[in-house]
Parts: structure tokens; sequence; C-alpha cells
């Protein structure tokens, strides 16, 4: 029988030195990790029923990454924008409950900050992979 995971399980984590300290990024409450694979069409006259038909393993891979949360000003948070304005693409983890751990360079491509007069600071981040992901089962 198939167990529901936890979503506040999801964390994503950042290199916080460039040396493998993986911090996770404070105040997250959302994430999401998405995978995307470009196809290259090859289908032609000779098509099997004109089917389309697609070379494989030919396309450009691409995962990208969001979290939203509260902002708490912590070092992770320091670190995203740090990344953010020097353009750098450190490694990023992305623990999936009772899966495996994503791990590879990403690009911060957006942070966005809001506020309420009456409510908390929060802010959203957008990622985008930056080079080969690798995948460690748990």
């Amino acid at each position: 029988m198939m167990v529901a995971q936890n979503g506040k399980d999801l964390l994503i984590k950042v290199d916080m030195t460039d040396a493998g300290l993986f911090e996770t990024l404070a105040g997250l409450r959302a994430s999401r990790l998405s995978f995307n694979a470009e196809t290259v069409d090859v289908t032609s006259l000779e098509s099997q029923g004109g089917w389309r038909e697609l070379l494989a393993g030919a396309g450009v891979r691409s995962a990208s990454l969001s979290g939203s949360g509260v902002f708490r000003d912590a070092g992770s948070d320091e670190r995203a924008r740090q990344i953010f304005f020097d353009g750098e693409t450190p490694n990023f983890q992305v623990v999936i409950p009772d899966f495996g751990i994503i791990e590879g360079p990403f690009q911060v491509t957006s942070i966005e900050y809001a506020g309420a007069h009456n409510g908390e600071a929060t802010y959203e981040l957008s990622m985008a992979s930056a080079g080969a992901l690798n995948f460690k089962a748990l």
C-alpha cells in the first residue's frame, strides 16, 4: 500500500560554502521541482503509419525549482540573494521523501518579496538547472 508523503518534507537546500555544506532555505512553506525534456522530431515520409518519431536521448533536459514561504532573513536567505546578484550557479539539493535526493547546479532566476500591512513578509524563489543533475536514492 502506498503511503502519502508530507509536503513539508520536500526540502530545497543550498550549498552555503561551495564545499558541500547544504542548508535548507529558511521559511519555505511550499516547494516544487519540475523536470523537462525537449523532443527532437525525426519523422519522415517513411515513418510507419505516419506516426511521429522522436530521436531518443537527443533533446535538452532541464529542471526548475521554486519555493515560497515566510521571509526570515536567515543565512540561507542571504546566500540565495547573493547567488542571484552574483549570477552564480552553486549546487542545490532537493530532498524528496522516500524517493531520493536530486543534486546539481542551479541558477536563481527570480526572487520576489511581498508583504501586507498586517501580515508577515513573504518571498518566492525560482531556479533553473545549470548543468548535469545527479540522483541518489534514499
